[in-house]
C-alpha cells in the first residue's frame, strides 16, 4: 500500500490505547493498525500549509513569508498573554483573532515527563495533552479568553516548567504525580484577576498510548537529511512514530513536507 500527501499532525481519538489517523489528501492511514508492520517514508517536496505553495518550509509548516504574515502562526499563538482581542486590537487578522482568543480556554497540568503547565482551547481537550505525549493532566482554570489563560500561565511558569523533555516522553521514563494536589499549591500563586476561574473540584485524566516497545535511546529522523526511511513501527505516542530501531519521527515538527508512505508487508 502507498499512500502520498502533505504532513499535517494526526487527529487522535481518545479511546484506550489512543487511536492515530494521518489524514493524506483523500486517503487516511489508521497507524494503530500498522504496529510491527515496516513502513517506508519518503521525503518528495515542500507545501507550505497556507499558501500551498512548494516553498521551504520555516517553522510550523509554514513557509517563511506565510510565518511572518499569516494569522495562524502570530506570536499569540505560542505566548497567549499576547492575545489582544478582547481589546478589540488587530494583530494580523482581527476577525480570525476573535474567533480563535474569544472562547473558552483551559489552563492545565500535564504530566509527561513531569509536570508542566500549559494552555489550550477549550475544545482541544483532551487532544492537546495527547499531542504532547501525557499519560495523565488535569484541568486547573477554565478563563473566558486566550489573554486571561495566558497571564495564569505566565505566573505559573515561575513555578511549574511549560516544557516537555520529548526523550524522557518517549522513553516512558515517567512517575504518577498527585495533580489535584500540585494545582492547589499553584492556586496561590495565580494573579488576582484570573482566580475566580480555579476550577476547585476536577478529576485527572488518564491516557493510554499504543506503543509496545520504547525506546531507549531515541534518535529524531529529519527527512531533509536523510530522505528516505524504513523501519518497524513499534508505537505512537505523542506526535511520534517510534520505530524498532530507536528511531522516532515527530509528525508534527514536519508538517508541510510531502512524503511517500509505503506500508511494506513483512
Amino acid at each position: 500500500m502507498m499512500f502520498e500527501g502533505v504532513l499535517t499532525k494526526m487527529r487522535t481519538e481518545n479511546s484506550k490505547p489512543v487511536n492515530y489517523y494521518l489524514v493524506l489528501d483523500t486517503n487516511y492511514i489508521n497507524f494503530n493498525q500498522l504496529l510491527n508492520k515496516t513502513i517506508g517514508i519518503k521525503f518528495l517536496r515542500f507545501e507550505c500549509l497556507n499558501c500551498h505553495l512548494d516553498k521551504p518550509i520555516y517553522r510550523q509548516g509554514f513557509c517563511r513569508s506565510c510565518f511572518f504574515e499569516a494569522p495562524q502562526a502570530a506570536d499569540w499563538i505560542i505566548r497567549p498573554e499576547l492575545s489582544q482581542a478582547h481589546l478589540d486590537v488587530e494583530d494580523r487578522d482581527l476577525v480570525y483573532e476573535k474567533e480563535m482568543q474569544l472562547q473558552p480556554h483551559i489552563v492545565y497540568l500535564a504530566n509527561s515527563s513531569s509536570i508542566k503547565v500549559g494552555v489550550t482551547r477549550k475544545n482541544q481537550v483532551p487532544t492537546r495533552w495527547i499531542d504532547q505525549g501525557a499519560h495523565e493532566a488535569l484541568e486547573i482554570l477554565e478563563t473566558p479568553n486566550r489573554y486571561l489563560a495566558g497571564i495564569a500561565e505566565v505566573a505559573l511558569k515561575d513555578h511549574v516548567s511549560d516544557k516537555t523533555n520529548w526523550r524522557k516522553m518517549l522513553q516512558n521514563d515517567i512517575k504518577d504525580e498527585d495533580l489535584k494536589a500540585y494545582g492547589a499549591e499553584l492556586k496561590n500563586y495565580l494573579p488576582e484577576e484570573v482566580k475566580p476561574y480555579f476550577i476547585e473540584d476536577n478529576s485527572e485524566t488518564n491516557i493510554e498510548f499504543p506503543v509496545e516497545a520504547y525506546p531507549e535511546k531515541p534518535k529524531s529522523l529529519n527527512l531533509l537529511k536523510t530522505p528516505e526511511y524504513q523501519g518497524v513501527l513499534k508505537g505512537i505516542k505523542g506526535q511520534y512514530l517510534i520505530f524498532e530501531d530507536q528511531t522516532v519521527f515527530n509528525i508534527r515538527s514536519n508538517e508541510g513536507l510531502v512524503v511517500a508512505i509505503e506500508v511494506i508487508v513483512n
